[in-house]
């Protein structure tokens, strides 16, 4: 095995040599050697032999960091904006009440795993005359999709409509073609993308999930695939834990399904409904310092340890650590919706 080795010497004080007063000099050599401490070597300076004895040092192979999510075959950027994948609408419906602040509408053989995200490309062109950039949103269905055949994929969307500082209504682009498409309509979609809010493949973890809104979405897709569908390989038997940030009771989303899965499961499913005005950081913090935790460290190595990811206004957590379910559920008392 080849190796570097430097040794430095430090001649003494000579009458007789030319070399000035303590001279350092470095001599360097590639050689081999097996498992050899030290390397010895004579050395002439002028007329003068000394004699070497150098300690071989290797620098410590470095250790790449292997992600958990990068041996599970998770299929990204099949589909690419030149050459998009053409879906076709199949359901377009609303999901909130009449008097809910926005609309929010449910739509719906694409690969993709639950907690991954899909490109649209809305129709179209924009104000300076090319084709409209692709907008991304998180797949609200399983993997089986919701009719069970693989062939389908359903997001959750909530219109954007807003009024500028000029006093125009503003429509959002690829909120409002979402909303307004008609059943047989063709779709582009790019995609499938991202690992990072990945479904835990645990059947036995506690996956707490922290969402607002339209954020529910991979949520969704988790919860369909633990308590809707059946597979040969996976049974979940932990707990899923979903917090729910909504404005007003008529905003909520999906509470029949979650209604269904709590009867299905009632000692592995719970859901529970928030404000949305406070921060996920700063809800964590307080909580934490009841039990004198300190969030952000225990963050940190919740992170470290692939456990917290986040995804705009989603977290997923999956930990099998008491502590935390402890200090989020004193919270409850203050937090949950009559």
């Amino acid at each position: 095995m080849a190796s570097a080795v430097n040794a430095a010497v430090s001649f003494p004080s000579s009458t007789s040599s030319s070399l000035p007063t303590r001279t350092s000099t470095v001599y360097s050599e590639r050689i081999s050697f097996s498992k050899n401490v030290f390397y010895s070597r004579n050395v002439y300076v002028g007329r003068k032999l000394f004699h070497i004895r150098a300690q071989v040092t290797q620098a410590p192979a470095k250790v790449e960091k292997v992600s958990k999510k990068d041996d599970e075959g998770v299929v990204v950027n099949k589909f690419k904006p030149k050459e998009p994948f053409i879906g076709k609408c199949l359901l377009n419906s609303k999901i909130t009440a009449d008097d809910a602040p926005g609309e929010t509408w449910h739509m719906g053989k694409f690969p993709y795993r639950e907690g991954q995200s899909i490109g649209i490309i809305p129709d179209g062109i924009d104000k300076n005359g090319k084709p409209h950039k692709l907008r991304l949103y998180s797949i609200a269905s399983s993997a089986l999709g919701d009719f069970g055949n693989s062939k389908t994929v359903s997001l959750c969307v909530k219109r954007l409509v807003y009024t500028n500082d000029q006093g125009e209504e503003v429509k959002g682009v690829c909120s409002n073609f979402l909303c307004d498409l008609k059943p047989g309509a063709d779709v582009k979609i790019t995609g499938p993308i991202g690992k990072e809010m990945l479904m835990p493949k645990d059947p036995n973890a506690t996956v707490i999930m922290l969402a607002t809104g339209t954020g529910i979405a991979p949520f969704r897709s988790f919860l369909w695939k633990m308590f809707f569908e059946k597979h040969e390989s996976y049974k979940f038997n932990g707990l899923a834990w979903l917090f729910l940030g909504v404005p007003t009771s008529s905003s909520l989303l999906y509470k029949d399904e979650f209604g269904k899965m709590k009867e299905k499961a009632p000692e592995n499913f719970r859901v529970d409904y928030a404000g949305m005005e406070k921060g996920i950081d700063d809800i964590m913090v307080s909580l934490a310092a009841k039990d004198g935790i300190d969030w952000l460290e225990y963050r940190r190595q919740l992170k470290k340890a692939e456990q917290w990811n986040v995804e705009h206004c989603n977290i997923a957590l999956s930990t099998g650590l008491r502590d935390i379910i402890h200090f989020v559920k004193a919270e409850l008392q203050t937090m949950r919706i009559p």
